[in-house]
């Protein structure tokens, strides 16, 4: 049966960490993920994940001022701090997955300042047992985002070469860049290390929009796939209210 991650950077935002996660547990939701935590104390979160039984799979290193740290040549001191901070604090609850934000930029600086701070991130989250992921992020959301698709972030991955390494494949940012999401999940497998997914083009609920979510969560199964899958959808209203999909789309 296809299970779901509630990712409470987008969903009960209006609550604590801690208290989002057992409202995601209350919900049916298998596994919980977030972005930024570093302000939720890390003893209450702990706390929340043994009560709920939840397992965390992934949260974001900061943002700073241009959407990432890790390609931007003049911050490799501030990455490299960013991705210390995600590697203790996603240690110290359990974490599956960091997501290395790259930032804006472009070009062979950016290139080679972000394959240099990926080497040392997959290093100090191997040594956790933690795992890497980097995500293209569309253009219409965030314009000059230095991974724009999924063809470059794998070829940022195969010259890495390091098994802790992986594509975060969210359907909605593939659905708004490239299209074809059932045809580049597939192209895409070998490398994927979690899905996330949302409505297109809108980022709202999942079973509305332009992207059949049935037939993208078949071959998903299909292709044998047995992680929760990322909800990263925007909210309108409160976040119980938004939760049909779940019958809606239940395989």
């Amino acid at each position: 049966m296809l299970q779901f991650s509630a990712n409470l950077g987008f969903l009960w935002t209006d609550h604590a960490l801690a208290d989002g996660i057992r409202r995601a547990q209350a919900a049916g939701f298998a596994a919980v993920e977030c972005h930024f935590p570093y302000d939720q104390p890390i003893e209450e979160v702990q706390q929340a994940l043994t009560e709920t039984g939840l397992p965390m799979l992934g949260l974001n290193t900061i943002k700073g001022t241009t959407g990432g740290l890790a390609a931007q040549p003049d911050q490799i001191a501030a990455a490299r701090q960013s991705i210390q901070e995600a590697v203790t604090y996603g240690a110290a609850i359990g974490a599956l997955n960091i997501h290395v934000m790259a930032g804006l930029g472009e070009g062979a600086r950016a290139l080679a300042c972000f394959q240099d701070n990926l080497k040392y991130a997959t290093d100090l989250a191997g040594a956790s047992g933690m795992q890497i992921v980097i995500e293209p992020l569309n253009a219409h959301d965030v314009p000059g985002y230095f991974l724009k698709n999924t063809t470059q972030a794998i070829d940022i991955i195969e010259s890495i070469s390091q098994k802790n390494l992986r594509l975060m494949f969210d359907c909605y940012h593939v659905g708004r860049t490239e299209g074809a999401v059932i045809e580049r999940l597939q192209a895409c497998w070998p490398w994927i290390g979690h899905i996330q997914f949302a409505g297109v083009p809108d980022r709202g609920v999942p079973d509305q929009g332009t992207l059949d979510y049935r037939e993208v969560f078949a071959a998903i199964v299909a292709a044998g796939w047995d992680t929760p899958l990322g909800a990263e959808y925007r909210v309108k209203g409160s976040t119980e209210d938004s939760l049909g999909w779940m019958q809606a789309l239940a395989l």
